[in-house]
């Protein structure tokens, strides 16, 4: 089983314009696994998730309209651009979700 840095290696290598879009980058990983005082504040990283998801989606978007265009987009580069938005996605919604069910858990809890 190949690492999160190993699939996003993976998935920018396959794509003949290979762009850095911040989607899984090692920085990002590396910046949340420190833990430090001085790191972003939560709010401030699922703010930067949805950006980061919405610019996936516009890409996405596009490929496939350049695609359905015959504007020399590739398939496969449409394909990975939509998998892209699609795991961004995923991966938002899964945060979100594990965020509302931590804060139900704690207005459950009596003090």
């Amino acid at each position: 089983m190949i690492g999160l840095s190993g699939a996003s290696a993976m998935l920018n290598g396959l794509s003949s314009g290979a762009v850095d879009d911040g989607f899984l980058s090692d920085a990002g990983v590396a910046a949340s696994n420190t833990g430090a005082a001085a790191g972003v504040p939560f709010a401030g990283v699922l703010q930067s998730m949805v950006q980061q998801t919405s610019v996936l989606d516009q890409k996405a978007s596009q490929a496939v309209t350049g695609l359905l265009n015959g504007s020399g987009v590739e398939i496969h580069d449409a394909m990975i651009a939509t998998q892209k938005a699609d795991m961004a996605f995923e991966l938002a919604l899964q945060v979100r979700n594990k965020a509302v069910g931590a804060y139900q858990q704690m207005m459950g809890m009596q003090f």
